[in-house]
């Protein structure tokens, strides 16, 4: 059982977040949310990946509030928002679709990295939000392939129903452990960085909300479904990903045809 103190607090590990300014607490769906807004404009909203939080987008989100009112919140269960039972890809999407009507925001344009794109793409498909451009950055809109993809949710499901897992990963969440978590997705993050990541490894409920996404997604429906994506799709991929493999953007750009544009990154 996860306590109270298990969670990120804003006070602590908050003290000094990236936008800080921007940061105001949200209840909708029978959560509440941490949610980043700046700037004025079109809606704007970005959904960060699995394990992340609003911080992932501590460099873009001031130059983005000079042209759009950017909606940045942390995930259900991720960073300092309420954890959501069972958070399933449909369960996602819906949490994020009531948090927009709270807002009362319309996104003109939606931009999420890696499984943030999977739950942008859930709703535009179900039709909870029709935004004139989705934008996926190392988007993982597929399954993952052969064995994989039988491996390693059964292996989340696994480590999320031990109790003992997320305060065990959380006590050992060193620098130096994070460090070597990061840069075996290919990233390369400054201290600032790499501090952020840390102070919410190191908060069992944070590591909990992660494994629990991981071990209740199942992107087999939306893979169905991506050919309906009627709306303008800009891809953009770091080549040197090693979580999202950068031939995923490349085989949905295919199969999107006209409606998909991919812009390659080399060495990123």
């Amino acid at each position: 059982m996860l306590l109270s103190d298990d969670r990120p607090a804003f006070a602590r590990e908050g003290r000094d977040w990236p936008n800080r300014e921007a940061s105001r607490f949200v209840t909708a769906g029978g959560l509440t949310w941490h949610v980043q807004e700046a700037g004025a404009g079109p809606p704007l909203l970005l959904i960060h990946g699995t394990g992340a939080a609003s911080h992932s987008w501590r460099g873009l989100l001031p130059h983005l509030a000079r042209d759009f009112r950017v909606i940045a919140p942390d995930l259900p269960g991720h960073g300092f928002s309420d954890p959501l039972p069972a958070p399933s890809l449909p369960r996602m999407a819906r949490a994020v679709a009531d948090l927009l009507r709270v807002l009362d925001a319309s996104p003109q344009v939606v931009a999420g990295h890696s499984a943030g794109a999977a739950i942008l793409a859930r709703l535009c498909l179900d039709g909870a939000v029709s935004p004139r451009l989705l934008v996926g950055l190392n988007a993982a809109l597929k399954p993952f392939p052969g064995m994989a993809g039988f491996i390693f949710p059964a292996m989340a499901r696994a480590l999320f129903l031990n109790p003992v897992t997320p305060r065990v990963f959380a006590w050992s969440a060193d620098r130096a452990a994070v460090e070597r978590l990061i840069h075996g997705t290919g990233s390369t993050l400054d201290r600032t960085g790499l501090d952020l990541y840390r102070r919410l490894f190191q908060k069992p409920a944070h590591v909990a909300g992660a494994l629990g996404m991981m071990a209740h997604w199942d992107l087999t429906a939306l893979d169905r479904d991506l050919p309906r994506l009627a709306l303008p799709m800009l891809l953009i991929v770091g080549g040197q990903d090693r979580t999202v493999a950068p031939d995923v953007s490349f085989g949905i750009a295919d199969r999107l045809g006209g409606r998909a544009r991919l812009e390659l990154l080399r060495g990123l």
